[in-house]
C-alpha cells in the first residue's frame, strides 16, 4: 500500500467522521445545550453551508500553495474547529466550531484527488483516488457508529476530542508520508469558464436535490427509531453501521450502474431513493422493517453518489479541480437544505416520519431534472447529426457542380 495515499485516507476518515457523527448525538445535544431536535438539525445544515461556501474558495486559494502545505493547512483547520466543538459551552459555539470545520471539507477532497492521482502511474490513478475515499466509506460504516456509542457514554464532546484526535494523526501523516508536491498552475479564468455551460449547473442541481433527498430523512434518523420505531438510544449505534453496510453496497452498485449507462442508471436510482423513502413513512413503526428500510435507504441513496459525481465531471471537462469542488458543496447544499426542510416538517407537529414525504419529493424533483437534462443530451445528439448530415449533403452536392 501507498502510505501517502493512507495519509490521505485518514484525513478523509476525520473528515468524514465529523461531518455524520452528528446525526447519532442530536438527541444528546439538544438535551445538553437546551434546544429543540429541529434547532439541533440546523448544526448539520450550518456544517453543509460552510461547506458550501469554503469548497470553491478554498479550492481556488490553493492554487498559490504547493498542494501539500496546502492539505497540511486545510487538516489543521479541522484540528482547531473540532477542538472548538469539543469546548463548547452553548449552541453559538457549537455551530461556530462546525463551520470553521466545515471550510475545510471541499478543497481537502478535492486537492487531495489531485495527488492521489500524481502519487502512482497513470493507470492507476482512478484506484488512488478510490484509496483516498474508502476513508469517507470507512467513517460512515465505523466511524459514525463508534463515535456515536463514545459520545452516549461519556458525553458527545467526547467524541469531537475523539475527532480531533485523529485530525491530528492525519497531520502527521501528511507531514512524514506524503511527498512534496508542486503548486497548482491552472487558471482561475478558465476553472471558472466551465461555469457558462447550462448542463453543468443541472448536474449540480440534480446533486443537491438528490442529496437534499437523503438528508431530509437521515438527519431525524435517530429520533425517528427511538420515538416511532421505539427502539432504545443504543440501538441508534447498530442502525447506522447498517446505514453505513447500505451506502458501502449503494456505492459499489451506482458506480457499475453508472459506468455502463449513466443517464438510465440515474433515472432509476433516484427513483428507487423516493419509492424507499415513501416506503419509510409507514415500515419506520415497524423495528423489523425499519432495520430492512434503513439498510435499502443506504443502497438507493449512496448509489446516486458515483452516478451524479461522473454527471458534473462530464459536463465540466476542461476544470476538474474547480467542477469536483463544486459538486461536493452542491452534495453539502442538499444535505443543508434537507436537514432544514425535515426540521420545519417536524416543526409543524408532522411527526418524525414526516422528513421521509419531504425527502422523497426531493428525490422526485431531482429525478425530474435529470430527466429535463437527459432530454437536452438528445437534443443536441439530434442537431449534431443533422448538422453532419447537411454537411455531407453541401459536399456531395459541391462535388456535382
Amino acid at each position: 500500500m501507498n502510505l501517502a495515499l493512507l495519509a490521505l485516507a485518514i484525513g478523509a476518515f476525520g473528515i468524514g467522521t465529523t461531518e455524520f457523527v452528528i446525526v447519532g448525538l442530536l438527541p444528546e445535544i439538544a438535551t445538553d445545550l437546551t434546544v429543540s431536535i429541529p434547532t439541533a438539525g440546523l448544526l448539520i445544515s450550518g456544517y453543509a453551508l460552510s461547506v458550501v461556501i469554503g469548497a470553491p474558495l478554498m479550492t481556488l486559494a490553493g492554487s498559490r500553495l504547493p498542494r501539500k502545505t496546502m492539505l497540511i493547512g486545510l487538516m489543521s483547520v479541522f484540528i482547531l474547529g473540532n477542538a472548538v466543538c469539543a469546548v463548547a459551552g452553548n449552541y453559538a459555539v457549537l455551530m461556530t466550531g462546525r463551520a470553521v470545520t466545515a471550510l475545510c471539507h471541499g478543497a481537502f477532497f478535492g486537492i487531495g484527488s489531485v495527488v492521489a492521482a500524481n502519487l502512482v502511474a497513470p493507470n492507476k490513478r482512478a484506484s488512488a483516488i478510490a484509496m483516498m475515499f474508502t476513508g469517507l466509506t470507512i467513517a460512515n460504516v465505523l466511524g459514525v457508529p463508534m463515535g456515536t456509542a463514545l459520545g452516549q457514554q461519556f458525553g458527545w464532546r467526547s467524541t469531537f476530542w475523539a475527532v480531533t484526535a485523529i485530525g491530528l494523526i492525519g497531520v502527521i501523516g501528511l507531514i512524514v508520508l506524503v511527498p512534496p508536491q508542486p503548486r497548482e498552475q491552472s487558471s482561475i479564468r478558465v476553472e471558472l469558464a466551465v461555469f457558462r455551460r447550462p448542463q453543468v449547473w443541472l448536474a449540480l442541481l440534480m446533486t443537491t436535490l438528490g442529496f437534499a433527498g437523503v438528508f431530509a430523512s437521515f438527519t431525524y434518523i435517530a429520533p425517528m427509531m427511538t420515538d416511532v420505531a421505539g427502539f432504545s438510544s443504543g440501538s441508534v449505534t447498530w442502525l447506522l453501521i447498517v446505514f453505513g453496510a447500505g451506502l458501502c453496497l449503494g456505492n459499489v452498485l451506482g458506480g457499475k450502474a453508472a459506468d455502463r449507462r449513466l443517464m438510465p442508471s440515474l433515472y432509476v436510482i433516484l427513483t428507487l431513493l423516493a419509492a424507499v423513502l415513501l416506503i419509510f413513512v409507514w415500515t419506520a413503526h415497524s423495528r423489523p422493517l425499519s432495520v430492512v428500510t434503513i439498510l435499502l435507504f443506504g443502497v438507493a441513496g449512496f448509489a446516486t453518489v458515483p452516478a451524479l459525481q461522473m454527471r458534473v465531471m462530464d459536463k465540466a471537462e476542461g476544470a476538474p479541480a474547480l467542477a469536483s469542488a463544486a459538486n461536493i458543496a452542491a452534495f453539502n447544499l442538499g444535505n443543508a437544505i434537507g436537514a432544514w426542510l425535515g426540521g420545519l416538517a417536524i416543526s409543524a407537529q408532522l411527526g418524525y416520519t414526516a422528513p421521509n414525504w419531504v425527502g422523497a419529493a426531493l428525490a422526485l424533483a431531482g429525478l425530474a431534472v435529470a430527466v429535463f437534462s437527459g432530454a437536452l443530451d438528445r437534443k443536441e445528439r439530434n442537431a449534431q447529426g443533422r448538422g453532419m448530415s447537411t454537411g455531407r449533403t453541401d459536399a456531395m452536392a459541391g462535388v456535382s457542380a
